[in-house]
């Protein structure tokens, strides 16, 4: 029987290990070591041998060695039971490589979900911005109920001349025909062949002429609601595009709902279009606003390839389109080429960007310079200047980035002098070589403006008293203040500036920019596309400081700017990591603060706004000026088709638009020769005799003169800046008494005098039409002297 006993033992202490084979199929091995019985056991050996061994002393004491036998393989049979039973749950659990891919999954689900929900709510508030335009323009100006002529008034500010180009197109045999016509124009401007397309930058007329033909438009609306229809359309892509660009930098939409909100409350203060649709801004800021969309996500460093290349594309397309459908265009690129070349500067950007960009500029520009007719303006403005001292600069200095940093400052510096000289040299050499006119001009009406010199020219002193030069009024910042605007920009601003300077100082120290940050990094400065918007909006807003015109440009992006700010949760980690809080984690409380912060300010607008903007749709306006329309009939009805008018621009414009009569200067402020054409007609409100003013008429081959009362006996603007004080100024009809400026001269003002219908004024003209507002005086061809 003992024998019998150890014979068990030696069988059960055989140990079989199962090794899983993967090669195609699964396949189970089972390996059997047989160990020789000893009575010698240490004790490091493993626990089931220990508890086999004193079985086996109980067995030799035991004389039933039988019963030990079943015994022991009783707990072989369940110790075998356990490990089948723990492989069968170890191959019901997933493997790592499927649970990477499942959670991969779920992000990306999760990231198109939020993506078609954020540009479903960007093209949903971009669409019900432009239902809001055209129902407040319908409801200010009764649009629909009215004649053709009396909605062609409603186009203010000499808009109206454009609006003119877009019915010639559409009236010419042709569209090449009518294209040909605008580019041999003599029946604009008097005694002028002039290139239309190119004076007045008349692309945005031409391509929505074409879509209107070629779309079959004429039997389905009428081309009026068809040009509104366009300009309202971009002004949606203008919302959406800024709702992207705060979308992009905070990451939610919530951002994005709340820039639309303050752009639509403060829309006095960012658009133009309510009263002057065919202007050039509101053809070309639309595209601005995409290209500087675009720009934001080209910078992020969080973006894959295909973004990148999208972005960089859309911002190539838009960039030309700015230039080429506004002359001014090239100046607010180079305002924000300047913001990008601090960026360049200080080592925020990659290279390979900056020089991507610089070739969507340099092609932009060489595409509008063809197609704009070799516009030198074009090859002399600051932008291409600013782009070739940039490069020449970056080739001469070509360890500018590297070293320690005072040897770094010390290169900055030196690289901000080289391109400056280098720009001022080009730009000096290129005018030289295509003397370009404007440009000589805009040099000394900056001197006038910023108080370096003194002129009495009459348009220096005229653009001088245009609002849009002037410096912002005070009812402005109180209204951004109002809206909530202001005071949360500022906060944004001072919060971003001051982490920009913190990465700018550790780039120069040598320190390099983390690309993958983290929330609780709290380092809102180190994202190029912020500090791009940093710079931006700090560089535009020195301007609207000064002019009053660029608020346009600034206040959207204000908007946009503060929308991300009090959105993101990064800008609160910031803060909260300078001032070190410790009874509760920064993280948590930026979480919170970034969405009940806009919460608050949302309910806040609209509570105070909406019912503002439901008034304002709901309310009848009356927009009615009977005086202008029965002048438009009465040239329309009585005056030769071979006749001139003389008059103000802005009337002009809509003497153009209603009539299609010559005219002698147009409104525009960026064509010098046309501006001088306008002093010579304004001289009819100078002290000047009738024969000077006569031979100055005859000059231009006018044929009829209109003298408008509110000019005649101006009151509204402050004296010094009316158009009468402007010309006795020009004139030498002043003299200064104790401070104070008085009109003298042999003559008397000529729009005064002309009404008493006596010699010589009735010598040189005739009245043929006149009423409350205006006097329409015939140019004698033939003078006849009556005493």
């Amino acid at each position: 029987m003992s024998w019998n006993c150890c014979e068990s033992l030696d069988m059960a202490e055989l140990r079989c290990r199962k090794i899983v084979v993967k090669e195609g199929e699964e396949e189970e091995h089972q390996q059997c070591e047989s160990e020789p019985c000893s009575e010698n056991f240490t004790s490091n050996q493993p626990h089931s041998i220990v508890d086999k061994v004193s079985l086996k002393e109980k067995c030799s004491e035991d004389t039933d060695g039988a019963t030990c036998g079943v015994q022991e393989k009783e707990k072989e049979d369940e110790e075998e039971k356990d490990e089948d039973k723990k492989e069968e749950a170890d191959s019901q659990k997933p493997s790592p490589v499927k649970r990477n891919r499942s959670a991969c999954r779920s992000v990306m689900l999760q990231s198109l979900v939020k993506l078609f929900f954020g540009c479903l709510a960007a093209v949903t508030c971009g669409m019900m911005y432009a239902v809001y335009l055209y129902t407040y323009h319908e409801r200010k100006f009764w649009f629909s109920s009215r004649q053709e002529l009396e909605r062609e008034i409603t186009f203010q500010g000499g808009s109206g001349l454009y609006y003119y180009y877009y019915k010639h197109m559409l009236t010419a045999p042709s569209f090449e025909r009518g294209i040909y016509e605008l580019m041999r124009d003599n029946r604009t401007v008097s005694g002028q062949t002039i290139n239309a397309v190119e004076r007045l930058s008349l692309y945005p007329e031409l391509i929505t002429s074409l879509l209107y033909r070629i779309t079959g438009s004429q039997d389905v609306i009428e081309p009026v609601y068809f040009y509104i229809g366009v300009v309202f359309g971009l002004q949606a892509v203008y919302v959406t595009a800024l709702f992207v660009s705060s979308w992009v930098m905070s990451g939610t939409c919530v951002a994005g709902i709340l820039a639309v909100a303050w752009y639509v409350i403060n829309r006095p203060d960012t658009t133009k279009v309510d009263y002057a649709i065919p202007l050039r801004d509101n053809w070309a800021l639309p595209y601005f606003s995409c290209q500087v969309a675009a720009l934001t996500g080209f910078l992020s460093n969080n973006i894959n390839s295909a973004s990148e290349m999208f972005c960089y594309l859309l911002m190539s397309a838009t960039t030309f389109t700015f230039i080429l459908v506004w002359e001014h265009s090239h100046y607010v690129l180079f305002i924000q080429g300047l913001a990008l070349f601090l960026l360049d500067s200080f080592d925020l950007v990659p290279s390979r960007k900056m020089a991507d960009i610089h070739k969507v500029y340099l092609s932009s520009l060489f595409l509008a310079y063809v197609l704009q007719f070799q516009n030198p303006a074009l090859l002399s403005s600051p932008l291409l200047s600013l782009l070739i001292s940039s490069v020449l600069a970056r080739y001469f200095q070509q360890n500018m980035k590297m070293g320690p940093l005072v040897a770094r400052l010390m290169k900055l510096f030196l690289h901000f002098y080289l391109c400056f000289t280098t720009g001022i040299t080009f730009s000096y050499v290129a005018k030289r070589l295509m003397p370009v006119r404007e440009s000589d001009f805009i040099l000394k009406f900056l001197e006038v403006k910023f108080g370096l010199n003194t002129t009495t020219d009459f348009v220096t002193n005229r653009l001088l008293c245009q609002e849009c030069f002037q410096t912002p009024s005070q009812d402005f910042f109180l209204r951004l203040t109002q809206a909530s605007v202001l005071p949360f920009y500022l906060l944004v601003l001072l919060i971003c500036l001051i982490s920009t300077l913190q990465t700018i100082y550790r780039r120069l120290s040598g320190e390099p920019m983390k690309m993958n940050l983290r929330l609780e990094d709290g380092r809102i400065g180190e994202q190029p596309e912020v500090i791009y918007h940093v710079f931006h909006t700090m560089l535009f807003g020195a301007l609207a400081m000064v002019f009053e015109g660029m608020k346009y440009l600034w206040t959207p992006y204000v908007c946009m700017f503060t929308a991300f700010g009090v959105c993101s949760p990064e800008l609160w980690v910031t803060l909260f990591r300078w001032l070190r809080l410790k009874s509760i984690h920064p993280v948590v409380l930026a979480l919170i603060l970034s969405t009940a912060v806009p919460t608050i300010i949302g309910f806040s607008l609209w509570r105070e706004y909406f019912p503002r903007v439901i008034a304002e749709l709901s309310e009848l306006q009356e927009f009615y000026d009977p005086d202008t329309v029965e002048l438009m009939n009465w040239i329309k009805t009585h005056a030769p088709m071979a006749a001139v008018f003389a008059g103000s621009p802005q009337l002009l414009g809509s003497v153009k638009l209603c009539s299609g009569w010559t005219v002698t200067s147009l409104p525009l402020y960026s064509d010098i020769d046309l501006l001088r054409r306008s002093e010579d007609t304004y001289q009819v409100y100078a002290m000047r005799s009738a024969e000077d003013v006569y031979k100055i008429l005859s000059l231009h081959k006018t044929s009829y003169v209109i003298i408008e009362e509110s000019l005649c006996n101006e009151l509204s603007h402050t004296k010094g800046c009316r158009i009468k004080d402007l010309l006795d100024i020009a004139n030498s009809h002043v003299v200064y008494d104790k401070g104070e400026m008085y009109s003298f001269s042999k003559h008397g003002r000529f729009c005064h005098e002309i009404k008493m219908n006596y010699s010589p004024y009735t010598n040189y003209f005739s009245r043929v039409f006149w009423n409350r507002s205006y006097h329409v005086y015939k140019v004698n061809s033939v003078i006849s002297f009556q005493y």
